[in-house]
């Protein structure tokens, strides 16, 4: 299959040092953003005008030297068709709302000749950074407005790394609002209608602190007949928007197969089937336990995700690991997955998490599982708002962890 062609006039339009194309006449054939940024002009000031027509020399400034210096090179480059770099140099330019009026600039450009299919120059690419701010900042070099190697080797460095700085700046500003919008839609598609209905309920969602990536943790509550309700909570491996998605996806899908198969084994082999057709979601984690409230049991299966808890109000704790298979998608033929149950005294809390709670780099799983167990036994008797706050803080995350963080905790 042929790629697509590249649009070098949208390259063009957004490279981040200002760029000017001229003919060999040196009219202005096109000018991209960053040019009228820096010059104060529109493309529409500037396109089909004489360069030095747009950009005359300072009536003002008996040494101005820079219309004749660029001339110069421009012409070396129509004659040598070879680039030219040019010395940092003053090159004042008219302010766009003041007639007659100029303001001190100092530029570092570069002239490249390309070449039309007949050896000959077509266009001249001309790029120039303002490099205004570091010579004014710096002593003024004597004898005129010529630059030593020395000094104009530091303005090409201020140049570049003026240039990384806003660059940065830039591409740390497009992963925020890429995180700002997989949080947004992650907290669209964790809404759980039926949670209302569960008032003795606490959920949190927390994205993972100092740092732009997001994953894709998720929690659910759905109501069944007869009195009984699923509660499940899953992690996607990945991040960004791509684990959002494949979150959204499996999340749903298990919403609708555990209305529609008795016991969460049966719903978690489906979901597992459909999983390996979904790019990025397998080694996915996920839960589902089913509670019925009139059997005061829990019926539960996982997916290798770490275990829930029971809190009974004594402060005892049972982890609920007695039913785990491997993560969605990890065996190749379908093998049915196992469930196990027990009992629970109404009173008791029941707690589903995603491993951004208890995992900590370099310490083995166990160790998690114990403080999180040692922090519930100390508030049985919490809420569950409460508890979800107090058992945040007594983990060290309340502000969140190295990973994204979802956590479900129910008064049975």
């Amino acid at each position: 299959m042929a790629r697509p062609g590249v649009d070098y006039q949208a390259l063009f339009m957004v490279t981040p040092s200002p760029c000017m194309v001229l003919g060999p006449d040196l009219v202005l054939a096109d000018v991209n953003e960053a040019a009228c940024r820096v010059t104060g002009r529109t493309r529409e000031d500037l396109l089909g005008r004489y360069l030095f027509d747009a950009f005359p020399e300072n009536p003002a400034d008996p040494d101005a030297d820079g219309v004749r210096n660029l001339h110069a090179s421009l012409h070396w480059v129509l004659r040598s068709k070879e680039p030219d770099t040019m010395a940092p140099m003053k090159y004042d330019i008219p302010v766009a709302d003041r007639p007659g009026v100029f303001e001190e600039r100092w530029w570092s450009a570069i002239n490249t000749p390309v070449l039309g299919l007949d050896g000959h120059v077509e266009w001249i690419l001309h790029r120039g950074e303002d490099v205004t701010s570091f010579i004014l900042s710096h002593p003024r070099p004597r004898g005129g407005g010529v630059l030593s190697d020395v000094e104009a080797m530091e303005v090409e460095l201020y140049a570049r790394a003026s240039e990384l700085k806003r660059l940065n700046e830039e591409l740390r500003q497009a992963h925020a609002r890429e995180r700002q919008v997989a949080v947004t839609l992650q907290e669209a598609m964790l809404h759980s209608p039926h949670l209302a209905r569960h008032r003795d309920t606490a959920v949190r969602y927390l994205p993972a602190a100092g740092s732009l990536n997001v994953c894709g943790d998720w929690y659910e509550v759905v109501d069944l007949p007869d009195g009984r309700f699923a509660v499940a909570v899953g992690d996607v491996v990945g991040h960004g928007l791509e684990a959002a998605a494949v979150m959204g996806m499996l999340r749903s899908a298990l919403s609708a197969v555990v209305r529609a198969v008795e016991g969460p084994a049966r719903a978690l082999d489906i979901l597992g089937r459909y999983a390996r057709y979904v790019e990025g979601a397998l080694a996915t984690t996920v839960v589902q336990a089913v509670v019925d409230p009139r059997a005061h049991r829990i019926l539960y299966s996982s997916a290798g995700h770490p275990p829930p808890v029971l809190l009974h109000a004594d402060g005892t704790c049972n982890l609920l690991d007695q039913a785990t298979d491997p993560p969605l998608g990890a065996r190749v033929k379908p093998v049915p997955r196992v469930q196990a149950d027990l009992p629970y005294t109404p009173g008791d809390t029941f707690v589903l998490y995603t491993d951004g709670l208890i995992e900590r780099r370099g310490e083995d799983i166990d160790a998690g599982l114990q403080r999180l167990t040692d922090a519930l036994a100390r508030h049985p008797g919490h809420s569950p708002e409460r508890l979800a706050d107090a058992l945040l803080a007594r983990l060290g995350v309340s502000s969140g962890a190295r990973d994204d963080i979802a956590l479900i905790v129910l008064r049975l």
